[in-house]
């Protein structure tokens, strides 16, 4: 049995409370037999510019490197709002993203049955939702020069992000979501704003482009201006199948579609990197939710989407996509017995901590296996 490197970098905030329901995952798959791993830890975040200085260590990004898969629990919190703007939590994040060139962030957006009604639409928009947000991740303004905060002669400051796509970047984000519809609902919409921003005229033409010239005429393509997805994600969301956008529409419209499901707290996401010739690429596991320092240290969050996060690495990166089914079938089993979080409680479900979720998860998980 092959042996997967996996790097955990639980961060900040509730990022070590859920972690650890995954650490309990991953015993269970080796006790089982069923994979064995090389697991190593690290500091990325707030906790990271406490102990180095920086966000990110040197040595940690190279772990990275060499891992099969890295598992991020969440960065940041106000303890770190007066740190200088490069070292800041989040900039751990992002230098994974770059230095690793994670370009493609994966964002489902499923409504389990048993969530239906914690949706803050109506069951019948929601129920039987299975969309997934194709988020392009290392360009656009997040990273475009300049960025800068400037002193003007009459005492006025002026801010700049620059917004920057190059032809190469939106065919190669284009093509993962082309791929990823044609083992799904086979559709494609793509989203930017072509009536007033020049990268997204490019964006619309290099996708219409790529659709045509890759070979994906096979699967239906759309177009649809960013804004006007985001309304319609709240009107008609099961009318979509795969999104792919720019980073920010796309940090904006996941964050949108996490309502859909009844809490941030159950949306996980996967960044991707381009194959190597073994097949073998960079990934890095996250749920969407953030460090919410508000709970921290309560035994209160949400742990689902940081164990769906793990089910997304057995899929992409560790070669078990049976073991990854599994593992979501054990997450909504827990659910369709009644258990929640304070996040997707309601009157009559039994309120239950991180803990007690993530035990929840792992007796079906278990169950499921021994089947």
């Amino acid at each position: 049995m092959s042996t997967k490197n996996i790097l955990l970098l639980a961060g900040d905030g509730i990022g070590p409370e859920v972690m650890g329901e995954v650490k309990k995952i991953l015993a269970l798959i080796e006790t089982k037999g069923l994979l064995s791993f090389q697991i190593d830890e690290d500091l990325v975040g707030g906790c990271a510019y406490d102990a180095h200085g920086v966000a990110i260590s040197d040595a940690a990004v190279d772990k990275a490197r060499e891992a099969d898969a890295v598992l991020l629990g969440a960065v940041g919190g106000p303890k770190w709002d007066g740190v200088p703007y490069e070292h800041r939590p989040e900039a751990g994040l992002l230098r994974l993203r770059k230095d690793l060139e994670l370009f493609a962030n994966l964002r489902p957006a499923i409504c389990y049955p048993a969530l239906a009604d914690s949706s803050a639409l109506k069951r019948e928009l929601v129920d039987g939702l299975d969309i997934v947000i194709v988020r392009e991740l290392t360009g656009g303004v997040y990273f475009g020069e300049p960025k800068e905060i400037t002193d003007l002669p009459n005492g006025q400051k002026r801010a700049v992000d620059t917004q920057v796509y190059e032809t190469y970047e939106i065919e190669r984000i284009a093509k993962v979501a082309f791929e990823l519809a044609r083992v799904r609902g086979n559709r494609v919409t793509s989203a930017e704003k072509r009536n007033v921003m020049k990268s997204g005229l490019l964006w619309n033409q290099v996708v219409t482009a790529t659709h045509k010239s890759g070979g994906y005429e096979d699967v239906k393509l759309d177009h649809m201006l960013a804004d006007a997805l985001g309304m319609q994600l709240v009107r008609a969301p099961k009318q979509f199948d795969v999104i792919v956008t720019d980073n920010l529409f796309g940090d904006i419209l996941s964050d949108v579609a996490s309502m859909l499901t009844g809490s941030l707290g159950m949306l996980p996401s996967a960044s991707l990197g381009a194959e190597d010739s073994a097949g073998r690429r960079k990934a890095l596991y996250e749920p969407v939710h953030g460090s919410a320092p508000d709970i921290a240290g309560k035994g209160v969050a949400n742990p689902l989407a940081m164990i769906a996060s793990l089910a997304m690495a057995l899929k992409y990166s560790l070669g078990k996509p049976d073991l990854a089914d599994l593992l979501d079938q054990a997450i909504s089993a827990a659910l369709a017995d009644g258990y929640r979080t304070g996040d997707i409680w309601s009157e009559g479900f039994r309120k239950v901590g991180t803990s007690e979720m993530g035990e929840a998860v792992l007796k079906h998980f278990q169950s499921l296996i021994a089947e």
